[in-house]
């Protein structure tokens, strides 16, 4: 007998990992101030830490992980090999990249508009950027050199090639962080193929494929149940680690960037759905709970993906052929997050080094943070190489990076989940414009 697995929008699924995620909060946050208040307890808390919610934390973040590989590769090619005709696959291509390109352009100028308006950089001591610089000396060095190995000589048409296409389709998805442009690539041209060739000779390797799919959505069900204790463990690690007294000495950073993602949120995202989708924002944002829950808590796009593709098809209706194309781009190239906190950081960095960036300057870190966004990994600090490499060629001392280090993560959390909600909000439109129908079981429009 098969055990009773609540389906992933149940309110009680929700409420659970909810529950997980405020309680894992509020209980770093209260771990962090007893260890600055009673130093004898720091050696129990790194213990607690070390030993018990970082291994916990991690366990979930992998194992989501390890189901990315065989759910979209199932996915794209069941997908693309009975879409039928293959016009399809170019319309939904096209729609997908216009949408990203300009919801990007949005949120990255919501962030240098409020960066412009606040000035964050202005509003710190000189005094505390000079010491978070120092604490943060080594770590910023070290993303110093992971930018240098990040950049290369190519001309910018083969690095297009080499981004897209891979020599060795294995490769791409056996490295620590597969690459998911490589992948999608790979295997739209297998799904291609399959579609290609006469049904009677590729039904039972599209049935094996398509089997492999529901085996890895049933891990991800089973996933999920641990979900309101992982997610507790993730918040906890973040939350006692980085301290009130850090949030503090970057204030104005941190509120530049949160309401940025604020706006970019309920504002753009809400009107997107809205005018483009048909839907009702509220409704949307109340079926993909669990989703942003799971991309706060891991702060992954990669890792929050096996269960976006789940709650796409599931709670919004959008097409399995549909939903694994536009959300495995997504992952990669649909980062307004981290478009929008790419320029407010630069622009941060260059106000507190007393560096007035021109008109233009400002345009071609907003052309950078767009470009930075699409190449970018969907993994923890996966923008920070490319921050320093933007600082670089604006002629910005790159060790500043040290300055914002500290409350990256918990910056990363958030803006994650933005890149997250803002790949179902792509999904929803392009299924809207083939014709689908969206919301099942009702839903207000």
């Amino acid at each position: 007998m098969q055990p009773d697995i609540p389906p992933l929008d149940s309110p009680s699924r929700h409420n659970r990992v909810l529950i997980g995620l405020v309680s894992g909060a509020v209980a770093g946050v209260i771990a962090n101030l007893a260890g600055a208040r009673f130093p004898a307890m720091k050696p129990a808390l790194n213990w607690l830490l070390t030993y018990v919610t970082e291994p916990v934390g991690q366990l979930f973040l992998r194992l989501l992980l390890m189901t990315v590989i065989p759910l979209v590769v199932a996915s794209l090619i069941v997908g693309v090999s009975r879409i039928g005709d293959i016009r399809k696959l170019g319309r939904i291509g096209v729609r997908c990249l216009v949408y990203c390109v300009v919801i990007s352009a949005i949120s990255v100028g919501i962030g240098l508009s409020l960066a412009n308006v606040i000035r964050p950089g202005e509003r710190v001591n000189p005094a505390t950027a000079a010491a978070l610089q120092e604490q943060y000396k080594g770590d910023a060095s070290r993303e110093i050199q992971n930018a240098k190995k990040t950049a290369t000589k190519d001309t910018p048409v083969m690095e297009v090639v080499k981004t897209l296409v891979p020599s060795n389709p294995l490769t791409a998805m056996a490295s620590e962080t597969p690459n998911m442009l490589q992948l999608l690539f790979f295997t739209l041209v297998f799904g291609v193929a399959l579609n290609l060739i006469p049904g009677p000779k590729t039904t039972a390797l599209l049935d094996a494929i398509e089997g492999l799919y529901n085996a890895a959505a049933k891990i991800i069900d089973l996933i999920m149940l641990t979900a309101p204790v992982a997610v507790a463990c993730l918040l906890f690690n973040n939350t006692a680690r980085f301290g009130l007294d850090l949030l503090q000495a970057l204030g104005w950073f941190i509120v530049t960037v949160l309401l940025g993602l604020a706006l970019h949120m309920f504002g753009t995202y809400s009107i997107a759905v809205r005018v483009l989708s048909r839907i009702s924002p509220r409704e949307f944002f109340r079926r993909i709970k669990t989703v942003m829950a799971t991309a706060f808590s891991t702060s992954s796009s990669n890792a929050t993906l096996p269960t976006t593709l789940r709650v796409a098809e599931e709670n919004l209706g959008v097409p399995r052929e549909i939903s694994g194309f536009v959300l495995t781009v997504g992952a990669t190239a649909n980062q307004n997050g981290t478009a929008l906190y790419e320029g407010v950081t630069v622009l941060f960095l260059a106000q507190l080094a007393g560096v007035d960036l021109t008109l233009g300057q400002q345009i071609m870190v907003a052309y950078l943070a767009i470009l930075g966004s699409i190449g970018t990994a969907g993994v923890p600090s996966g923008s920070i190489p490319f921050i320093v490499l933007v600082l670089g060629t604006i002629n910005i001392n790159p060790a500043l990076i040290g300055i914002i280090l500290g409350v990256d993560r918990i910056l990363d959390m958030c803006r994650t989940t933005l890149n997250v909600a803002g790949d179902l909000t792509a999904a929803t439109y392009v299924a809207r414009a083939e014709g689908a129908e969206l919301l099942p079981g009702g839903g207000s429009r």
